[in-house]
């Protein structure tokens, strides 16, 4: 089965932090994490859509329901703190236990 086939609402808190230039991912950059932004907020909308109707179930991990997809064209940036830059192909959403889910860029599908 392949989507999301239920009612989830979009957790807001976790939208800055992966959006370009923003004081969220920047904090992140500060503290030496590397952060995982879309190329904008119109395709981070998109990227949700398209896991929702059509994404993998990838499993439960780290208390997170994880569906995702890879895409033919880059969606992101992994942007370390010495601003070095790697294109992300891959989406995923994370669903919490009260159906709040939030979507992020990312390399590949998570792992235990």
């Amino acid at each position: 089965m392949s989507g999301i086939n239920r009612q989830i609402a979009l957790d807001v808190r976790h939208i800055a932090k992966h959006l370009p230039e923003t004081p969220q991912m920047q904090r992140l950059l500060k503290k030496g994490i590397a952060a995982h932004v879309f190329n904008d907020e119109n395709t981070m909308n998109r990227v949700a859509q398209s896991i929702i109707e059509a994404g993998d179930f990838i499993g439960i991990i780290r208390e997170y329901e994880r569906y995702g997809m890879f895409f033919n064209q880059p969606i992101g940036y992994r942007i370390s703190p010495d601003s070095s830059r790697i294109p992300l192909y891959y989406g995923e959403i994370k669903i919490n236990a009260d159906n709040q889910y939030h979507v992020v860029p990312r390399t590949r599908p998570s792992e235990e």
